[in-house]
């Protein structure tokens, strides 16, 4: 397959990153670090996280073989026009809480069949504070709520972000794209076919504790009981994701020891999330019983990361810091979490076996993943003396 992919690219003058490139990565990380995701665009890939790029006000979904092979042919794909959904994250966090809390609070609230049928707009204050790369976070987990894409009007943190990356517009046609750009927001009249308001005074650092994204609950709340569901349907679910996690009703989340903590990812790789889960890491060491791998999205971010000691800092603390790629998110190259062991994930997919035959996964932001590397147990950073 390499061999044709180098063929074919040859034959037909299309730029090819090999693997002597230097620019390899994670292609929802790669695609917005060199400035090939820009707003307006219409973006597909054989992924379904492709979502993340929407975060610069791209159309991005992704598709199946049989469709990539008709984009490229025909640079063209038939798609029903999906409904609108505006969701408006209003208010001001709280200290400590990341996208990554946002988007699983609103999955947990909503649940993930709520997107289906739609395009989701995220919106509101809350969204405005996020950099970039938390953007991308919020937008990567579009999918997991059910919505084919997901996007967020780009604005004046959009450019910034843009400016003098490899492939985006220099000089004069920068200033013109950003003026196109500008225009990509919706109006102030706008109609959404459905509209959802997310007070985000009332998130507090979020884990999972089944085998859905949807089976979020805050850090310092307890395993809920399947009884308490009068859906007989719902309530089977429940108690087979319990089974399944070796969980029991009213158990404390934040006292549920662990075995792995992987941070990587599409969802949480790039820099800022390193830089997070650093902070929190930095002068302490993890628990004896916990194996610790940080996995960066790109060579980019490794490099980054590196030049700022943050590969010493978990090293020391007693991480693995390891190659780009997707690595356990996905049990890629037999990166996997052993049957039976529990493993806090920065990834965005907590199915059964998404990491390994019998893994248990929990879902959380690269702060909470750290702060459980050194507890030993799931744990939010204030419980092992943390101050931001």
């Amino acid at each position: 397959m390499v061999d044709t992919l180098r063929e074919q690219t040859t034959r037909m003058k299309i730029q090819r990153f090999d693997i002597e490139d230097g620019r390899q990565g994670i292609v929802h990380v790669i695609g917005p670090e060199m400035g090939l995701t820009l707003p307006g665009l219409v973006i597909v890939c054989g992924d379904s996280h492709t979502c993340t790029h929407g975060a610069f006000g791209a159309i991005a979904w992704g598709i199946g073989s049989s469709e990539l092979v008709h984009v490229l042919a025909t640079q063209t794909i038939r798609q029903r026009r999906p409904k609108t959904m505006r969701v408006n994250f209003n208010g001001t966090p709280s200290e400590g809480v990341a996208a990554k809390d946002l988007i699983l609070y609103l999955i947990g609230v909503l649940g993930t069949s709520a997107g289906i049928g739609y395009a989701v707009e995220f919106a509101g204050p809350a969204i405005r504070q996020l950099d970039m790369e938390g953007r991308m976070t919020l937008c990567n987990l579009s999918i997991e709520l059910g919505a084919k894409m997901g996007m967020i009007a780009p604005d004046e943190v959009t450019f910034a972000y843009l400016q003098g990356l490899e492939f985006a517009p220099r000089g004069e046609q920068f200033d013109l794209a950003v003026d196109s750009w500008k225009l990509l927001a919706s109006g102030a009249d706008a109609v959404f076919d459905k509209e959802v308001d997310i007070d985000v005074a009332a998130v507090k650092p979020q884990v999972t504790w089944g085998t859905s994204p949807e089976h979020a609950a805050s850090i310092d709340a307890t395993v809920p009981d399947p009884a308490a569901e009068s859906d007989l349907a719902r309530r089977a679910a429940l108690e087979g994701a319990l089974a399944y996690m070796q969980l029991e009703p009213g158990q404390p989340i934040d006292q549920i020891p662990i075995d792995h903590v992987f941070i990587g990812s599409c969802a949480n790789s790039r820099l800022s999330d390193l830089q997070s889960a650093a902070r929190v890491v930095k002068g302490r060491r993890i628990a004896p019983n916990v194996t610790g791998w940080v996995v960066p999205g790109s060579l980019k971010v490794k490099r980054q990361a590196e030049s700022e000691g943050l590969d010493r800092i978990f090293l020391d603390a007693g991480f693995e810091w390891r190659e780009p790629g997707c690595s356990m998110c996905v049990g890629a190259n037999g990166d996997l979490v052993g049957p039976g062991q529990r493993c806090v994930s920065t990834s965005n997919r907590n199915f059964v076996g998404r990491q390994g035959p019998g893994a248990l996964t929990h879902l959380a932001s690269p702060a909470v993943a750290a702060a459980s590397a050194i507890a030993g147990t799931i744990a939010c950073p204030e419980m092992i003396g943390y101050k931001s």
